[in-house]
Parts: structure tokens; C-alpha cells; sequence
């Protein structure tokens, strides 16, 4: 299995470019020391204030960072015209809360309310959110951007992605797995790097097998108006 950073020789295009070929790109340093620590100290306090990990862009410091990401321009012409931020998602891996995630594409997107469609299938309520797969000509619209609040090592159980897996539609599981373990490729982060991705590309992780503490924001970023009567 390849690792991203540890390819000799290999020369990474520029994050637009290296997005619209492999469906996954990283940008370095989107945040600096000092905002990662302002971001964690942000997240101490909405943990203990009970906020729900789906939705942290009800706060004012996420939807800030939120402008912020769209704003950078490694990562605005990857959005589409009028976007807007529709989801932040906290995910924390650490020796106390260690998990693993199969090979998946990510195919649901939140929404305010149920719409009876045949173009729209498999739905599901998260933290009171309700949640939907539209069609592909959809989720191609989307962009995903993971901002790694901390260092996130070959040990921390980074995300494995498999190059230009957006391209295929949608991945029966059987096929999902030959090609994560085929054509996988792991991609570590420092901290305040950025993992931007379209939600059709196939990824997993491991779990982590170090000690450290791995925190990441995960924005999903959309067109400002939906079909088939669907509203953000």
C-alpha cells in the first residue's frame, strides 16, 4: 500500500489539480499554530456544553473557520458557484476513543425535512438531523475539507483513499474493498493541514496504533440551492 508523503520521487500536482484527478487533495498549513489551539479550546468548550459532533456549525467560531476555508484560495474554485457551508463534523481518535471506518463513499447529505422523490433513497435521523442519498449529479457538487486539528502520523489512523475512485460511481462493497487494499493509499496530515475531497471517493481508516490524539473538522460544502424540492 503506497503512502502519499513517503513516495520517492513523486511530485504532487497543485491541490486543484491533484483534486479533480484523484478526487483528493491536501493543502498545507490552512490553519496556523495559534488558530488550531484557538479551534481546540472551541471544541473543550462545546464538548461541555454538550453540543452534538454534527453540529458544530450552529456555533459562531465554527461558521467563522467555515468563511475561512471557503475563502482560501487553494480551496474556492474547487466549490461550486454560490456555495455554502451545510455540515461540520467533529471526529476524535485517541487511545481512549479508537474506532475504524471500512472502505465507503460518503453518500448522504443533511437536509431539513423528508421530500417524497423516486431520485431520492436511504433515509436516515442523526443527532435530530435527518439525512439523505440524492442522486450522483448531486454529491458531485460537494466538497468535503477535513481541517486536522492536530497531527495526524501513519499511526494515528489517517484516512486511506483510493486515487480517482470519484470517477466510478457508486462502489458496490465487494469492489470497494479489492480496490482499498489494491490501490489504497494513506495520507497523513501535520497539524492545521487540510484533506479536501469529493464524497465519492472511496476511504477508510484504521485505527490508530500510537498514542497520541487525533482531532479533526470535517465541513461538507454545497451548491446554495438543491433539487427535487430538497432544502439544506
Amino acid at each position: 500500500m503506497q503512502h502519499l508523503a513517503m513516495l520517492p520521487g513523486h511530485h504532487l500536482p497543485g491541490p486543484e489539480m491533484q483534486l479533480d484527478a484523484d478526487g483528493f487533495a491536501l493543502v498545507p498549513k490552512l490553519l496556523s499554530e495559534t488558530e488550531c489551539n484557538g479551534v481546540a479550546q472551541a471544541l473543550s468548550s462545546a464538548d461541555s456544553r454538550g453540543v452534538g459532533s454534527r453540529r458544530l456549525l450552529e456555533e459562531d467560531w465554527c461558521a467563522d473557520l467555515a468563511h475561512k476555508v471557503m475563502i482560501h484560495p487553494e480551496i474556492r474554485g474547487s466549490l461550486p458557484a454560490n456555495a455554502r457551508a451545510v455540515q461540520c463534523t467533529f471526529f476524535e481518535k485517541s487511545a481512549e476513543k479508537n474506532w475504524l471506518v471500512p472502505i465507503h463513499q460518503d453518500l448522504s447529505i443533511p437536509v431539513a425535512r423528508r421530500v417524497g422523490h423516486p431520485g431520492l433513497s436511504g433515509w436516515s435521523e442523526k443527532e435530530g438531523a435527518v439525512f439523505v442519498q440524492p442522486p450522483d449529479t448531486v454529491l458531485r457538487q460537494l466538497l468535503a475539507v477535513r481541517v486536522h486539528i492536530d497531527r495526524c502520523s501513519e499511526d494515528d489512523g489517517p484516512l486511506r483513499l483510493v486515487p480517482a475512485s470519484h470517477e466510478l460511481g457508486r462502489v458496490d462493497p465487494g469492489r470497494a474493498a479489492i480496490l482499498g487494499r489494491r490501490q489504497g493509499i494513506v495520507v497523513p496530515a501535520e497539524r492545521g493541514d487540510a484533506l479536501v475531497m469529493r464524497p465519492l471517493v472511496l476511504h477508510a481508516s484504521s485505527k490508530s496504533s500510537g498514542t497520541s490524539r487525533r482531532r479533526v473538522l470535517h465541513f461538507l460544502f454545497g451548491p446554495e440551492a438543491l433539487p427535487f424540492d430538497l432544502a439544506w
